[in-house]
């Protein structure tokens, strides 16, 4: 392969990683071989080497871990568990090694790669941003079985291996240097210097021996830990609802090797590996990040389509969207950032609000002082159109008005070049309505974001029928360098996802509206596996928006996504959810504080006893699914993969069950169209089951191959 190469100069060998056709390093079985012959072979009997510096030669990546394909050749159990022990005989043969190795890190050392160094002499890590170390592996459902579950605890205590595992986190290399996982921190541009210098002391003074990690009481004492592996797993509970075992199996592992020793913890490693990766939710998760990777590279529109280089934002609107579209922005992208709005008082709040998301990064310590000074002097609001036209795109973020928005794109055709892409962020709107009336609708797009802005992480791009496709090339990798997952959808009523959350959110006020109480439609779903109950993201959004949303969705289609009228009600006594402090739910200083009964009589129902949550989760969730084949068949996403991203990134769908359209997949079409026609029979023709879904059925037929 040549994956490696390597110099020696004054008896330091420096090996450098290539794997040639990748943009990143990954330890596939040719590497894993090369690497035996080359490191833990030629050099370990070359009497000229005394040591040995590994480095990457990729610009911005160490080592990101195993090669994901091989997973999905796992077919059994006992496939998993010889794929583990071959990852333990390799980092068992680099730690045994009889010179000292040095781990220069620079980029994403990630998974297998962490594990690999931690079984060196020596780690040295860059201070660059993009230098990030951890064990991803539970995001995909299984656990870091090449010894990470065994040596991190016993090199960083047991509380902080556990945050790292247990959440799959990556954390920057000067958090690592503080906990100790970390030897030494330089600059980029002297890590091969220090390496070799770090390699000839240890070579002279022999390598340190290193205290174990963590404190005394809680992570060196037996029964301080029982404590810890007890609150670990209550806490696991109550973040997943027991739907992902992986960090449940990552506790176990790491309990079975600091109580029983290190090879029984290795035995349970490569046991729980093997029965993790067959399982239905790696498979899931898996599949949920091959579609992930392979829409970095997705434009949506054809290849080599070209795009502009977005430098200066403009954002029209510095309202709640409007500034969380700025802060992240300015944090996630770099860019200069221009808000402005027509009261110069909401442009004041709109940068304030702008700035609290570098706050809360420094805050974390994911921002440096430096940094934050720096991207904060990025941020700058105005009341009038100042500023615009030096702009390379401008994101429309007013209120959820046609004629509103209309307004403002014909504003901004008289303040920018004819070549500047206009984005809004309708979440309902067609684009074609909004670019009526424009001299250049060609520039004219959608890019809606979820609120909040930092933390969701999906951007749905909508060209119109006139925009050109280096508009939406435009949109789409700015959209990712703001560290979005970008979707191209149809230019439809509610695109995607609203699209599909519609029936779902209306089923749960008719539920509502029928007496079933509050914390039973949320708990039905929360126990489904969403992140969050129906009505409290009702009140997250705001009923009046909802309300509002509906309106429209309703309009577009019909009966079939006729809304109750229930928010009718509790818009108009003054119920906005948490913006006003009232809705479904009380809040005290923005905190909910529970349900609000006398939204009850607002509504004019009683709360019924004896609820059935089945019976709850079934016709909300069987609601979305039927919507989902729908928009799936008239072409508002452009593959199934489009689809079931959508659908976990901008709504929260239980990744587990891999999107609406994987669960159909996995229940048959014809078992969701059953269920749908008993749903009809007993609630109306709202869940008439979707012509697309009755002829899969027929026909035997899936999405997915």
């Amino acid at each position: 392969m040549n994956a490696f190469s390597f110099s020696i100069d004054d008896g330091i060998a420096t090996v450098r990683f290539d794997l040639p056709g990748e943009s990143v390093n990954k330890l596939t079985p040719e590497a894993i071989t090369e690497f035996e012959d080359l490191v833990l072979g030629r050099l370990a009997s070359d009497a000229a080497v005394q040591a040995v510096v590994l480095m990457s030669g990729k610009p911005d990546g160490f080592i990101a871990g195993a090669d994901i394909d091989q997973f999905m050749k796992i077919e059994s159990a006992e496939d998993g568990e010889r794929m583990a022990q071959v990852g333990h005989d390799l980092v068992d043969r680099v730690e045994r090694f009889p010179k000292p190795i040095v781990s220069a890190v620079h980029g994403a050392c990630l998974g297998a790669g962490l594990e690999l160094s931690l079984a060196c002499s020596w780690i040295i890590a860059t201070d660059h941003p993009k230098t990030m170390l951890g064990l991803p592996e539970v995001q995909i459902g299984i656990i870091p079985a090449a010894g990470g579950c065994q040596r991190l605890p016993r090199r960083i205590g047991l509380r902080a291996a556990l945050d790292i595992i247990l959440a799959g986190k990556s954390e920057r290399a000067s958090k690592a240097f503080r906990l100790g996982l970390v030897d030494e921190l330089v600059h980029p541009a002297i890590l091969a210097d220090v390496a070799s210098q770090a390699a000839k002391r240890l070579v002279q003074r022999g390598v340190p021996v290193r205290r174990a990690g963590g404190g005394f009481l809680l992570d060196r004492n037996p029964l301080g830990r029982r404590i810890v592996y007890r609150q670990a797993r209550a806490q696991v509970m109550e973040k997943t609802g027991g739907h992902y075992p992986a960090p449940l199996a990552a506790i176990d592992a790491i309990r079975t090797g600091l109580e029983r020793g290190l090879s029984a913890g290795f035995r349970v490693e490569r046991e729980k590996f093997g029965e993790l990766a067959v399982s239905d939710v790696a498979r899931q998760l898996i599949q949920i990040f091959f579609a992930t990777t392979a829409l970095k590279k997705d434009d949506g529109v054809p290849p080599g389509t070209p795009a502009a280089v977005v430098r200066r934002l403009g954002i029209v609107g510095s309202g709640f969207m409007g500034s969380g579209i700025a802060g992240t922005a300015a944090t996630q992208a770099a860019v200069e950032v221009r808000l402005k709005d027509a009261d110069l008082q909401r442009v004041g709040k709109g940068v304030r609000a702008a700035l609290k998301i570098l706050d809360g990064r420094l805050k974390r310590r994911r921002l440096s002082r430096p940094e934050h000074t720096r991207l904060s002097a990025l941020v700058s609001g105005t009341g009038d159109y100042s500023g615009f036209p030096g702009v390379d795109l401008v994101i429309e973020a007013v209120y959820e008005d046609l004629e509103v928005k209309q307004s403002v794109m014909q504003e901004l055709e008289g303040v920018v070049g004819p070549e500047v892409v206009l984005a809004t962020n309708t979440s309902t709107i067609p684009i074609g309505h909004i670019a009526e009336g424009a001299r250049h609708p060609e520039r004219i797009l959608g890019m809606h974001f979820f609120s909040p802005v930092d933390r969701m992480p999906l951007l749905e791009v909508i060209p119109g029928a006139a925009t050109r496709p280096e508009a939406v090339a435009t949109a789409v990798r700015f959209g990712r360098r703001m560290g979005k997952t970008v979707i191209v959808v149809a230019d439809r009523p509610g695109f995607w996802v609203n699209r599909i959350l519609t029936p779902y959110m209306n089923e749960a006020a008719i539920l509502l509206g029928e007496g079933v109480p509050i914390e039973v439609i949320d708990r039905a779903l929360l126990t489904f596996g969403f992140p969050v109950g129906p009505v409290t993201l009702l009140d997250e959004v705001g009923l009046d928006v909802a309300m509002k949303g509906a309106g429209v969705m309703h309009a577009a289609f019909g009966d079939r996504l006729a809304p109750s009228g229930l928010l009718d009600a509790l818009v108009a006594d003054g119920r906005l959810g948490r913006k006003s402090g009232r809705g479904l739910f009380r809040y005290k200083d923005g905190k909910k504080q529970g349900v609000d009964e006398t939204a009850y009589k607002i509504v004019g129902v009683e709360p019924l006893a004896g609820a059935d949550s089945e019976a709850v989760r079934q016709r909300m969730v069987y609601a979305m699914l039927n919507e989902s084949a729908l928009a799936m068949e008239e072409g508002v996403v452009r593959s199934p993969r489009d689809g079931d991203i959508g659908a976990i990134f901008g709504i929260g769908f239980p990744p587990f069950r891999g999107g609406p359209l994987r669960m159909i997949d996995a229940l048959g079409a014809a078992t969701v169209v059953r269920t749908l026609e008993d749903l009809v029979r007993d609630y109306g023709e709202r869940f008439t089951p979707a012509e697309p879904l009755v002829d899969m059925a027929r026909r035997e037929a899936c999405y997915y191959p």
